[in-house]
């Protein structure tokens, strides 16, 4: 009996470490447009490299998925999954890694908050 008990505690504590049955987490973006987010997914390719949900033909394998980003630990393997580090990952991928295979894209300010509204949201 003792150890089927500590079989369940153990069970227990691994689904909620893994979030079994949590729902997704939506992080807000001051100053971000989740709409205008999904036009420049689609202006900017990343569809090429991502499969992004909701958006037409963003069916790429190079990149990891982006749905869900907001319930993920890290960004681009290696950034705490922070609102700032969004941002600046979007904004200058290799200066945060070089070498990186995600390329600069010229994207500024505004457009990465709206990037980060999008992806945050889904």
């Amino acid at each position: 009996m003792r150890l089927r008990r500590a079989h369940l505690v153990v069970a227990a504590l691994v689904l909620t470490a893994t979030g079994c049955g949590a729902t997704a987490t939506h992080i807000s973006v001051p100053g971000g447009d989740q709409d205008r987010g999904a036009q420049l997914v689609g202006s900017f390719g990343c569809g090429a490299c991502h499969t992004i949900a909701g958006i037409d033909g963003a069916d790429g394998k190079i990149g990891p998925p982006l749905d869900d980003l907001a319930d993920r630990r890290l960004i681009a393997g290696r950034l705490p999954n922070t609102l700032p580090n969004l941002l600046r990952w979007l904004e200058h991928p290799q200066q945060v890694a070089p070498g990186t295979v995600m390329p600069d894209l010229g994207i500024e300010a505004p457009q990465a908050r709206d990037l980060a509204a999008y992806l945050y949201s889904h």
